[in-house]
């Protein structure tokens, strides 16, 4: 039966025409004479567009949306609007503009169907994507050919509203879809309950005896009230199913629309009979179970994945808006350019922008790893997700939202995320061959129940069926790996995909650049013998000079109070010389002072064989004090490196810097000389990497600016603080705390985050392994099993939300 003619329904006596577009009852009013029925306006207006841009064939298609189309006529004209533009909309390199839009109603595989044919039916359009799961369209088309507005209004006109894809708006539109679920769940509910009570005077009618016309009565009644919750409440299951059979891929849904309809069918084919057991309660109450326990297991696992909410984590919720003498609240999603914000002291700004009024310090640690805050006036420009640290701003905004840096760089650490780590694709090959076992073992269950008990063999196979649906088996690994994703974002480690926390969960080669890796990546004082009071004099010379050195000396000790110079003067390539209380003071290098002082006591000679730069200070003619400048080790790069070790990782050097540097660096870290490798330029890193990743899996650790190519060539790479920009792009890992103490919480979180998978997997695997068996001998009917099946979900859902992953990482 074709669908593009009118259809017709029995309901009782009545005949009802159904909806040419979407398969629901036509009212009365809306008949026409020699027409196609429609339910609406908005159903003849999208079978309309779909017959004028081609695509009639999507009435071909044997799973369609049954939803009549409600659209809401607006122009979406502020879709075209510069400042929408320029927050949603991004340009290519081909010149096509690209965005990413929410759509509301998308239900099925048609929906996908039929919203990436959009290029067929507006012209300019390139391609749209739709990601179902997401309810999100990625599209592609060429603005001076179609407007946005036109690509939405033709969404519109299908049903599928459009939204600018931000958190906020996506959120509450989810919200209503919940309300949509528990509507479904309330009708489900009211259907099993008026139809147990039928069964309840079938029950009373064999115990006491009932006569057969009305024994007839309330199986015909118990049928007809039956089917709509298959028909409309239930559907989502035959709908999941039918795809995955389409993508010639055993879902989890599978089972259990076999389930659903062999009892229904079963009971069908005895209530035409007049006789045997109709299972229709059964059914019932068991859509309505199915349905509370996928609805708990949703909200459960929402509440376990929103805790991956990067962009809201490290930027604010809400943003002080100047408007005249008022300055009210407002949510920073509604921000647009233009705008002008106020942001007092300890605020996070809430978009990018220019500073208006004010003078401050801002500390902009989370883009530049700066950790020192930049002073900044009227004019300068300030990034969303800085901290302002000392007075109120004006500032006009100029990017909100995901389009400002740190959103940009997060949205990469969000679309990494994506990625399926090999884990995850072998849980899922795992759960299609397990639905193939369950159907299997469901027909045998059937036959030998057959012989033994027919009146129990379609119980123990439906219970079969519904019991072992591997649920918990497919979210337990992808729900495990998005939750320790969204912890180790909020603790500071920013983990682009799944794939790093496995590869970094098993050992290899860890291979750690030095400049700003091991080391500060600054000058500063690394040794000092001399007394106190030689410091003093010190800093009254080195007052007097711009040298990095003089601002070492100055960062090394703070707490000293400079004596007073008089007569200081700097001696070029050599050092400084000056008179502090009435005696000479030079300062410089070794080769200078020792031409001018006496070294009695051999300070001197103690100021080589090492690799920094050594500075001697003489006073009245003697060698009194040795200094020696270099990039400092990290405090915690010894600790670290050896809790590396022992989990198993082979530890190297690989520097850009001299081959001596690199050795004495190494050589105070506990690192053999084969192992430190010096004098590397960017080409010999990623040669260097090409060689360790075919003899296994390597983990390159940098800064991210000539360390890039290693990084990205690397099984896994992890930039660390101090180029966040430069690295982000490159690394699949970025650790936006200082130190080297992230790297092994990195790990270790890795490790306990596969723990979890593997707990989960094995939790999963031995509650349908004990389902299995008390269905197959009878111990649990339908009902009982529809109870288990959620609760092994919420268990598994519970032990990636519970699991102690990144927990113990302290920013």
């Amino acid at each position: 039966m074709s669908v593009a003619e009118p259809t017709f329904a029995r309901e009782g006596a009545l005949l009802d025409a159904l909806c040419t577009h979407c398969g629901l009852p036509v009212p009365a009013g809306e008949l026409q004479a020699n027409a196609h029925a429609f339910c609406c306006s908005g159903c003849r207006t999208a079978y309309a567009v779909l017959h004028e841009s081609g695509l009639e064939h999507y009435y071909d298609l044997s799973e369609r949306r049954l939803l009549a189309v409600q659209p809401t006529g607006r122009a979406f004209e502020e879709f075209d609007h510069a400042a929408f533009q320029q927050l949603w909309v991004r340009t290519r390199a081909d010149g096509q503009a690209e965005t990413e839009l929410y759509l509301e109603g998308v239900h099925c595989a048609s929906c996908v169907w039929l919203v990436e044919r959009t290029p067929l039916a507006v012209p300019g359009v390139a391609s749209a994507e739709l990601d179902m799961g997401r309810s999100l369209v990625h599209i592609t088309w060429d603005a001076s050919r179609t407007k946005l507005s036109a690509i939405a209004r033709f969404l519109d006109t299908l049903g599928y509203r459009p939204h600018p894809f931000r958190g906020v708006r996506a959120e509450q539109v989810r919200r209503r879809e919940d309300r949509d679920a528990l509507v479904r769940i309330g009708v489900a509910g009211a259907i099993a309950a008026n139809v147990m009570l039928a069964a309840i005077a079938l029950y009373s009618g064999f115990l006491s005896g009932m006569e057969g016309q009305y024994q007839h009565y309330f199986r015909w009644v118990s049928m007809l009230i039956t089917a709509p919750a298959l028909i409309w409440p239930g559907r989502v299951f035959f709908r999941s199913a039918l795809a995955s059979l389409r993508a010639r891929a055993l879902h989890m849904d599978v089972p259990i629309a076999i389930a659903l309809a062999a009892g229904f069918t079963r009971g069908a084919i005895n209530t035409f009979a007049g006789q045997g057991p109709i299972y229709f309660d059964g059914v019932a109450t068991l859509v309505f179970l199915l349905l509370v326990g996928r609805f708990l297991q949703a909200r459960a696992q929402r509440a376990a994945t929103d805790s991956a909410e990067l962009l809201h984590a490290l930027s604010p919720a809400t943003a002080r808006l100047i408007e005249g003498d008022v300055v009210r609240e407002i949510p920073a999603e509604a921000l647009l350019p233009g705008m002008d914000i106020e942001v007092r002291s300890g605020d996070s700004i809430a978009g990018d922008g220019v500073v208006l009024r004010g003078e401050s310090a801002i500390d902009r640690s989370l883009l530049t790893g700066e950790s020192r805050p930049e002073r900044v006036s009227a004019g300068a420009q300030v990034y969303a997700g800085t901290v302002n640290r000392g007075a109120t701003l004006a500032i006009r905004v100029q990017q909100s939202g995901e389009t400002t840096r740190v959103g940009q760089i997060l949205r990469e650490v969000e679309a990494g995320a994506a990625r399926r780590a090999p884990v995850v694709r072998a849980a899922d090959r795992l759960a299609g061959v397990f639905v193939g076992v369950v159907l299997v073992l469901a027909v045998i269950t059937y036959a030998v129940w057959a012989r033994r008990a027919p009146a129990h063999a379609l119980d123990n196979a439906i219970a079969l069926l519904v019991v072992t649906c591997p649920c918990a088996l497919a979210l337990a690994t992808p729900l495990a790996v998005t939750v320790a994703i969204g912890r180790a974002a909020r603790r500071g480690v920013l983990v682009k995909g799944g794939d790093a926390l496995e590869a970094l969960s098993r050992g290899g080669t860890l291979v750690l650049d030095k400049t700003g890796t091991l080391t500060e990546g600054r000058v500063s004082l690394v040794e000092w013998e001399g007394g106190e009071a030689v410091k003093a004099a010190v800093l009254a010379i080195e007052l007097h000079s711009p040298h990095p050195l003089a601002a070492g000396f100055a960062a090394a000790w703070p707490g000293v109070e400079p004596a007073q110079a008089r007569d200081a003067r700097t001696v070029t390539g050599s050092g400084l010389c000056g008179v502090v209380d009435g005696r000479e003071v030079i300062v410089g290098a070794p080769a200078y002072v020792l031409a001018h002082a006496h070294d009695r006591h051999g300070i001197g000679a103690r100021a080589h064989g090492r690799a920094l730069t050594p500075v001697l200070v003489a006073i009245d003619g003697e060698v009194v004090a040795r200094a020696a400048f270099g990039d400092a080790i990290r405090s915690d790069a010894a600790a670290t490196l050896a809790l590396l070790r022992a989990c198993g990782w082979n530890l190297r050097i690989l520097s850009g810097d001299t081959l001596e540097v690199v050795q004495d660096v190494g050589a105070r870290l506990g690192f053999l000389v084969s192992e430190c490798t010096g004098g590397a330029s960017p080409e010999a890193k990623l040669a260097e990497i090409e060689r360790l990743a075919a003899r296994g899996p390597v983990v390159m650790v940098g800064d991210g600016v000539n360390d890039a190519a290693a990084i990205a060539r690397a099984t896994v790479g992890v930039g660390v603080k101090g180029g966040a920009e430069a690295c982000i792009s490159a690394a699949d890992v970025f650790l936006s705390t200082p130190g080297l103490r992230p790297l092994a919480e990195l790990v270790q979180g890795s490790e306990r985050a596969m723990r979890v998978i593997r707990i989960g997997i094995a939790t999963s695997i031995a509650y349908n392994l004990v389902g299995a068996v008390l269905a197959v001998t009878g111990v649990i009917n339908p009902l009982i099993a529809a109870i288990m099946m959620p609760v092994s979900s919420l268990t598994v859902v519970l032990i990636a939300w519970r699991g102690r992953t990144f927990e113990g990482t302290s920013r």
